[in-house]
């Protein structure tokens, strides 16, 4: 089993979402670190290897290295503010 590690913006995320949403996101982090790869996640284009996981609503941008699932961001599936976001952070 992997640890997940959330970012600072992925941990406030969460924690301002309402209670169904915020479960749904933890159940799929769950199976993440269980089996990262047997969840349909694609790679992000120009940001390999960090992937992307459809949680409900939600979309969740994570990079798994050895025993770590890194979750960098958390964000609404239908906005691509996720990835203004991650652009703006510069992270690959």
């Amino acid at each position: 089993m992997r640890t997940i590690e959330l970012s600072k913006q992925a941990g406030a995320f969460l924690r301002q979402l309402p209670g169904k949403h915020a479960r749904q996101i933890i159940e799929r982090l769950d199976l993440l670190a269980e089996d990262a790869e047997k969840l349909p996640s694609e790679i992000l284009k120009g940001y390999a290897p960090m992937r992307r996981l459809r949680a409900g609503e939600y979309r969740i941008v994570f990079l798994v290295e050895g025993d770590v699932v890194q979750v960098r961001l958390i964000g609404k599936r239908n906005d691509d503010d996720v990835y203004k976001t991650l652009e703006r952070s510069g992270r690959k």
